[in-house]
């Protein structure tokens, strides 16, 4: 091994000590002395909201992989624009899409009558994402704890890192290695999409220009998308059970029935055809999957220790 070679293995293996050490830090008991209650108060606030709104759930699990994909699972993406931030809310994949702010608010502030200062905007947010799996019929999870709060953002990190509706397979697998995950672990978390909604303007070339779609399907979903205009027109990633968390969105793709073109490539002859072929025959290996995946995401760039704060509002560094 030549001295460069031996520089750059020693390099990366204290990388990995650093990352092993951060998440050590991190466990499921992180609050039980220090603040006992606020698990039990944040899931009060996520099921409530949820009640009022369906769609939420869908919207909190997407909100922890948003933020998880920049600058690591941080609460970066909860920070308002200020003159020294640049908020990722206004991101291309954030902006008039990215929801759930308010409930991650108002969790905080539930949590904060009872324990103020202690438990971080990140650690809700992860909190949250589970709990709204777990209220629509998904797996619940142990989730890990100890996370601080970034003090900054990067709207332009999040506008080159966020995954595009229109990516190729080879594109989305690479962006979910280059964050530790896997193929499979991408196939798992995309199987949230059943409770999701998206937006005329991103499905308009797909249901009118491609040709791996059920016609039928395509049919349905012109009739509230024309060609032109009602661009943030929604419609249910899912046709069959757009409010249940299940593994109806694998058996879809197999259909083509894929309303987005990141969802379909994921079977179309391409490398995770097995993956979603397996979870569409067994929901039990999903469901597994899916928790795994989630733990796996929530070690993305950690702060933990002294690094960051715990900020006392999310969408602000504290003064």
């Amino acid at each position: 091994m030549t001295a460069k070679a031996g520089a750059a293995a020693s390099f990366m293996f204290m990388l990995f000590l650093l990352n092993i050490a951060c998440q050590a830090q991190l466990s499921p008991a992180f609050y039980d002395s220090s603040c006992p209650n606020a698990i039990s108060a944040i899931r009060t606030a996520i099921r409530s909201a949820i009640a009022s709104d369906r769609r939420m759930a869908a919207s909190l699990i997407r909100l922890h992989f948003h933020d998880c994909f920049v600058q690591g699972c941080d609460a970066s993406i909860l920070l308002d624009e200020t003159l020294s931030i640049q908020s990722e809310k206004t991101a291309l994949g954030n902006l008039n899409s990215a929801r759930g702010y308010n409930v991650i608010d108002k969790a905080k502030t539930e949590v904060e009558k009872i324990c103020p200062g202690v438990v971080s905007c990140a650690d809700i947010i992860a909190v949250a994402a589970r709990d709204a799996s777990a209220y629509v019929g998904g797996p619940s999870y142990a989730v890990k704890l100890g996370r601080r709060d970034s003090t900054t953002a990067s709207r332009t990190l999040a506008n080159a890192e966020l995954p595009a509706f229109f990516e190729s397979l080879e594109s989305l697998i690479s962006r979910f290695q280059k964050k530790g995950l896997t193929a499979r672990d991408m196939v798992a978390l995309s199987g949230s999409h059943t409770l999701g909604q998206a937006q005329c303007f991103t499905f308009r070339e797909r249901i009118y220009n491609h040709s791996n779609i059920d016609a039928g399907f395509a049919s349905t979903r012109r009739r509230r998308c024309p060609r032109v205009g009602s661009n943030s027109t929604l419609a249910p990633l899912d046709l069959v059970t757009p409010n249940s968390f299940d593994n109806n969105y694998f058996k879809n793709l197999m259909q083509n029935k894929g309303l987005l073109q990141s969802d379909q490539v994921l079977f179309n002859g391409g490398s995770t055809d097995s993956i979603v072929s397996e979870y569409s025959r067994n929901p039990a290996r999903f469901r597994s999957d899916f928790g795994s995946a989630m733990i796996k995401m929530g070690d993305i760039g950690l702060l933990t220790g002294s690094a960051g704060q715990i900020r006392r509002i999310c969408s602000a560094v504290n003064n």
